[in-house]
């Protein structure tokens, strides 16, 4: 039996669209897959905490389930593929709470599908620095000396022998995310076989290991 939309967003029946928009951001970002290795419990949990979101945050589709539940007043699910519009896809309604930049960093829409060649993008550059009470207060300036990354001269930053060149993931085909359907919806989730690259190295470069870039 379907659980009540508003005990699946911990919330009353009352609740106003601002309290309603809160509760959906606070449970997305504790169960969305991509937090959570791409866990089936977490997909399956996310995807009952956005279908209760895209029903109860629409006026309309919240009357009629206020009034019917989810039979509706002829059977089946009328909030489902076959009810209106239906459900978007999950990771669309996360950008649209969350933005359009936060969604995409947490697998949502992506345009143009592949990701694009070239170098990598190396890693942030973190330094620790332990500084006096009164530099803190009257601020100071401090030299300090930070191993960084290059991209590697070898392999020119594609982190693959000389000679040869990665190849396009077949599993996800370049996208770095592949896509599974669970219910009405379409789940992304990063590459389990690339990783999220959305290229294949056969043979690594021997001075980068593959990963384009090198310390200085």
């Amino acid at each position: 039996m379907a659980r009540d939309y508003y005990e699946i967003l911990g919330v009353e029946r009352t609740i106003d669209a601002p309290g309603l928009k809160a509760a959906y951001r606070k449970l997305a970002m504790q169960h969305h897959p991509d937090r959570n290795g791409g866990s089936e419990d977490s997909m399956a949990i996310f995807k009952e905490i956005s279908e209760a979101y895209t029903v109860l945050s629409d006026d309309q589709k919240r009357a009629h389930y206020d009034r019917f539940g989810h039979a509706g007043a002829g059977g089946g699910n009328p909030y489902g593929a076959g009810g209106g519009q239906g459900f978007h896809d999950i990771n669309d309604i996360f950008s649209q709470v969350f933005g359009d930049a936060f969604g995409d960093a947490f697998g949502g829409r992506q345009g143009g599908g592949g990701r694009q060649g070239g170098p990598r993008r190396g890693s942030d550059l973190r330094y620790d620095l332990e500084i006096t009470l009164e530099q803190a207060y009257k601020g100071a300036d401090v030299e300090i000396a930070v191993p960084t990354t290059a991209t590697c001269d070898t392999c020119e930053g594609s982190g693959a022998k000389p000679g040869t060149k990665p190849t396009t993931c077949t599993t996800c085909q370049g996208a770095g995310r592949v896509r599974s359907a669970n219910g009405f919806f379409q789940v992304e989730r990063t590459c389990p076989r690339c990783g999220g690259n959305g290229q294949m190295i056969a043979e690594p470069c021997q001075t980068c290991h593959g990963h384009g870039q090198v310390r200085k």
